[in-house]
């Protein structure tokens, strides 16, 4: 780091910092109303309000108490809370008919910005304002926001936007391949999900769309950055490895070998990204085959696949003669 140009490290992350310091990034969450019968999601779900809080981000959601988007909420009041702030950052938008079902209890009586919308669909349009989203574990409700999303964006009606799924104890797995073969198959456009598996690697995402992520692109740049982001997002992970180990440093460095490393010290990086990525794929193809038991041939097809990309990019690694 003594030698990286802070002027340069500036310039990465100073547009986002000057078009975001009035508003602030808001985040969608859509999650169940449920709890789930097992307690991760829950836990999960509370750690992903107190990472929202940690990060000054501000929180939509369908203004629920109960279930994984109580947990939300109630992890963002409490991470508000305890910055002993006046006004907390939640804005719940629900519908009239929904609306009279609530009855006011702990978590709804401190959310002060309540929209009501007139129906479903200017709920989710109202919802869809904010910055990014992030889908948590959820039943249909939670697919059928999803499906929306994915469609509003297929068909120009929502701007392309970085789309995180919060895939606590692989909860995900099934829906994220449909929707690859749903577009492999040519029936829909390819959606750049950012899947993240737990609030460790949550934190990561989140630290990066703060520093990096930019209003105002065209749909291809924003595709372009929020892919480029799921291909490095398992080099920050790995390199992350406590809490003394910053984003803005993993950032910094990696600029500073792509603007003033040579041309072996750059294709270096680019292996260790690769193959940091290939590695955080198998491990997730290991463990949707331990879940399931299910369509074998096909995940071993794929995971013979990485593993053989995974075993050239080694050997290009090997030490030079």
């Amino acid at each position: 780091m003594e030698n990286c140009d802070n002027q340069s490290v500036q310039e990465v992350v100073g547009t986002f910092v000057e078009e975001n310091a009035q508003e602030g990034l808001r985040v969608f969450v859509a999650g169940g109303s449920r709890s789930g019968n097992d307690a991760v999601f829950v836990e999960e779900a509370y750690n992903l309000g107190r990472q929202i809080a940690k990060m000054d981000f501000k929180l939509d959601f369908g203004l629920s108490s109960s279930g994984i988007m109580g947990a939300v909420a109630r992890g963002v009041l409490d991470g508000w809370n305890k910055k002993k702030c006046k006004t907390t950052p939640i804005q719940g938008i629900t519908t009239k008919e929904y609306y009279s079902l609530y009855q006011t209890d702990e978590i709804l009586g401190q959310i002060e910005d309540i929209i009501v919308a007139q129906s479903l669909e200017e709920r989710k349009q109202k919802l869809l304002n904010a910055d990014f989203v992030v889908f948590a574990p959820g039943g249909v409700g939670t697919l059928d926001e999803l499906a929306y999303d994915c469609v509003a964006m297929q068909d120009g009606l929502l701007p392309i936007k970085p789309f995180i799924l919060y895939n606590v104890d692989g909860y995900f797995h099934h829906i994220v391949e449909f929707l690859k073969e749903i577009s492999a198959k040519g029936f829909a456009d390819p959606v750049p999900f950012i899947i993240v598996d737990d609030s460790n690697e949550l934190s990561i995402v989140f630290r990066l769309l703060k520093l990096r992520y930019k209003k105002g692109k065209t749909t291809a740049e924003v595709y372009a950055s929020t892919r480029q982001l799921i291909y490095e997002l398992p080099y920050f992970i790995k390199k992350k490895v406590d809490s003394s180990v910053h984003v803005e440093d993993i950032i910094a460095r990696m600029e500073e070998t792509s603007w003033k490393g040579t041309a072996e010290e750059r294709s270096d990086l680019a292996n260790e990204i690769e193959q940091a990525y290939l590695e955080k794929e198998i491990e997730r193809m290991y463990d949707r085959l331990a879940k399931t038991g299910r369509d074998t041939s096909i995940v071993s097809d794929k995971l013979t696949e990485l593993k053989k990309r995974k075993k050239e990019n080694a050997k290009r690694d090997m030490p030079r003669p």
